[in-house]
């Protein structure tokens, strides 16, 4: 087998688990040093007025961003498990098939993107002081989205064979090109925030063209005109694992774009504040985001084999393992969490004195209840991995109804509290579907084992 590919069906679960995340999570800490990094420079640099029109685009960029991220994890649930059964010739016919699909995705979404910006902005009460810039910025990041497909598409590709090691280095690469474009333009050229959007999208495009470059050198994935001729059902099958996690991160989006909109109706400070600690939401969740990759992975790889002890061990497995990451990197947190936020804002007087009381709350409050959202990435990542995307959406219209209802409704009666534990009720809320469904598959895949037995 090539070194460039693992089987998950093999070996320990607890070991492949946590040595096939560890890449993953180091690349995570290098995208968060480039967001962190990103941030400290454009408000350092340009002020608090600046880091809260980078805030005010924070969840209609990654509504789109994510439903990029999500349509690659779609398809790559598929080659995944048909790498599990051994298939060879279906992995590739699978790969072809979703390269020609993301394209079309690609075209669709950098359109709807585009032109949905103002409108956006407008729905989402966000400043007229701010406005300007928070357009700008987004403008720019949403004309890269084909690097931003190129990479997720490779990545997660590479993933599903078992690969973690490539986007590793991938995501090293575009941190570094990331934070040295930053200080060439913002610092350097004054261009302002548009100039940090400029270098998020050209370190995705190096990073990409790597990922594809290591892609074309693995036989298993070598690719023939023949493997693009469309098949009775493929597409079908690859947009029924896709389609639901692309309304999944839409409907999650949408829902903190409302709660955008009322955060941007308090006060400069509170936006500053939070967007500080938003900023550190992606730190607090690094671990979770590599065990819910590996557990797709892993889960689709066991599936696929109808290796069902596995799956089960595995599961278990990564349930501990998650605990006890979320258990560290909360003390973490609330041990250095006043002065990171600190970084972020470095004007004095009572503005930026408020913004960091606001952003310390919050961030707290996320790391005293983080074990929640590890739950929550490792059982969706499961389901997904079993090929259901359905439950996950479903949990993701749950949380989102959590999240708005606190933000919006409850905020009336109790104020600010309720917008920084929206974040938190959302959690639980998804938690709640997702386990709920998963036990309910897991007693299915247990009658599959008995009767198996049985015969």
């Amino acid at each position: 087998m090539s070194e460039r590919t693992r089987r998950m069906t093999e070996g320990n679960p607890a070991k492949l688990i946590f040595f096939f995340s560890l890449p993953l999570m180091l690349g995570n800490i290098f995208q968060q040093v480039y967001i962190i990094t990103d941030t400290l420079i454009v408000s350092r640099t340009l002020g608090v007025k600046s880091l809260a029109a980078l805030g005010s685009t924070d969840w209609f960029s990654y509504m789109m961003i994510s439903a990029v991220q999500a349509a690659a994890q779609g398809f790559s649930i598929l080659i995944a498990q048909r790498f599990g059964a051994q298939d060879a010739g279906g992995v590739r016919r699978a790969l072809a098939r979703s390269v020609i699909l993301s394209v079309m995705m690609t075209a669709v979404l950098t359109a709807a993107s585009l032109a949905m910006i103002r409108p956006v902005m407008i729905f989402q009460n966000t400043p007229l002081e701010v406005r300007p810039m928070a357009e700008e910025y987004l403008t720019v990041l949403f004309a890269g989205m084909p690097a931003m497909m190129l990479l997720n598409y490779c990545s997660s590709m590479l993933r599903a064979l078992g690969n973690s090691k490539t986007p590793l280095a991938a995501m090293v690469i575009s941190a570094l090109f990331n934070v040295g474009l930053d200080y060439l333009l913002v610092v350097m050229l004054h261009t302002g925030v548009w100039g940090a959007a400029a270098a998020t999208v050209c370190a995705q495009l190096l990073a990409g063209f790597y990922c594809l470059a290591v892609m074309k050198g693995m036989e298993i994935i070598r690719l023939q005109k023949a493997d693009f001729t469309r098949r009775p059902g493929l597409d079908a099958e690859l947009m029924k694992l896709s389609w639901p996690m692309m309304i999944q991160n839409l409907i999650l989006s949408a829902g903190g774009i409302v709660v955008q909109s009322k955060v941007n109706t308090f006060e400069l400070s509170s936006i500053a504040g939070y967007t500080a600690a938003s900023k550190l939401y992606g730190a607090l969740e690094l671990a979770a985001l590599a065990y819910g990759f590996a557990m797709v992975t892993y889960t689709g790889q066991n599936y696929g084999a109808k290796e069902y002890r596995r799956l089960f061990r595995g599961i278990r497995d990564s349930l501990v393992i998650g605990a006890l990451s979320a258990a560290f990197i909360g003390i973490c947190m609330l041990v250095t969490g006043r002065d990171i936020i600190g970084f972020f804002l470095k004007e004095e007087g009572a503005m930026a004195a408020a913004a960091h009381e606001t952003g310390t709350e919050f961030l707290f409050l996320m790391a005293k209840t983080l074990p929640i959202l590890y739950g929550l990435h490792i059982v969706r990542s499961v389901l997904q991995g079993l090929g259901d995307t359905v439950t996950p959406m479903i949990s993701g219209c749950a949380e989102c109804a959590a999240r708005v209802f606190m933000a919006v409704i409850v905020s009336k009666m109790i104020g600010w509290p309720a917008v920084i534990w929206a974040e938190i009720a959302a959690w639980l809320a998804a938690d709640m579907v997702l386990l709920g469904s998963l036990y309910r598959k897991l007693c299915a895949i247990k009658c599959i084992m008995k009767n198996g037995a049985s015969s």
